[in-house]
């Protein structure tokens, strides 16, 4: 049974535990392949480390919207994600949460468009973040998919019913964490129910949001099975199913890793 952790920050936890370690443990836990996430461009030559460390460790490129100080354009990104162990453009999206001037979300915009124009370019999935911004995100996905057809993920899917129709109407995939498997999380368990299994994919975003039955404790690849046995017990499917099912799912929208 083979797992992947789409969306991982293996450089956050290096005062946690060694590479080497946090990598094997994954692998005994039958999690394969892992994606380190890039959320600021500065961080970018210490990810694509780890992941020329490792055979197994893909990465991406971009900047996390709450990371966001510049405009960073697309020609930058399309230079950045020539690397052959980089396989999608993000994170990105819109945060208002932490975010409230209007500058800066309207800088958010402009970033998280450069990145959709350089997924356009290049076909790498957008990994998108999105929190109390669902009608900025879904209207600018929205608005370039009347013209172009690129690939893209909302990832540690925490947002509406609603946006998840519509969203899922785009052609996105969704990716669930860890929180799936908190007690207060009904509403995103509801949701998950409806989503066709051949649209999400599985993470942890550790270090943060432990699955239970580690919640509270500094998050690893490893506990991504946790989500998974989650995602098989609301679909009611076998693990092995649901674990393939991902796994293809993962390989079919980042088609460069395959």
């Amino acid at each position: 049974m083979i797992y992947i952790d789409s969306h991982c920050h293996l450089d956050m936890l290096e005062d946690y535990d060694s590479h080497d370690n946090i990598v094997m443990r994954a692998s005994e836990a039958g999690v394969k392949y892992l994606q380190t996430i890039c959320t600021k461009l500065e961080e970018l030559p210490k990810i694509l480390a780890i992941a020329e460390k490792y055979p197994n460790v893909f990465a991406s490129v971009g900047v996390h919207p709450s990371e966001v100080t510049k405009l960073v354009k697309a020609p930058e990104l399309l230079e950045l994600a020539k690397h052959d162990k980089i396989i999608g453009l993000g994170e990105t999206g819109l945060d208002y949460h932490y975010n409230k001037e209007p500058a800066q979300q309207d800088l958010q915009r402009k970033v998280f468009e450069q990145h959709i124009e350089a997924s356009c370019k290049i076909q790498l999935p957008i990994i998108v973040h999105t929190r109390d911004a669902e009608d900025d995100t879904l209207s600018i996905i929205a608005s370039y998919k009347k013209t172009h057809n690129f690939p893209g993920l909302i990832h540690c899917f925490t947002a509406s019913e609603n946006f998840a129709r519509k969203i899922l109407d785009l052609g996105f995939y969704i990716s669930v964490a860890g929180i799936i498997t908190f007690k207060n999380a009904e509403d995103l368990r509801s949701i998950v129910k409806f989503v066709p299994l051949d649209r999400i994919l599985i993470e942890t975003d550790s270090p943060y949001l432990a699955p239970v039955p580690n919640r509270g404790k500094t998050n690893e690849p490893s506990y991504v099975k946790y989500v998974a046995e989650a995602i098989a017990d609301l679909k009611k499917v076998s693990l092995e199913e649901c674990a393939k099912q991902t796994t293809d799912n993962f390989f079919k929208l980042f088609s460069k890793a395959r």
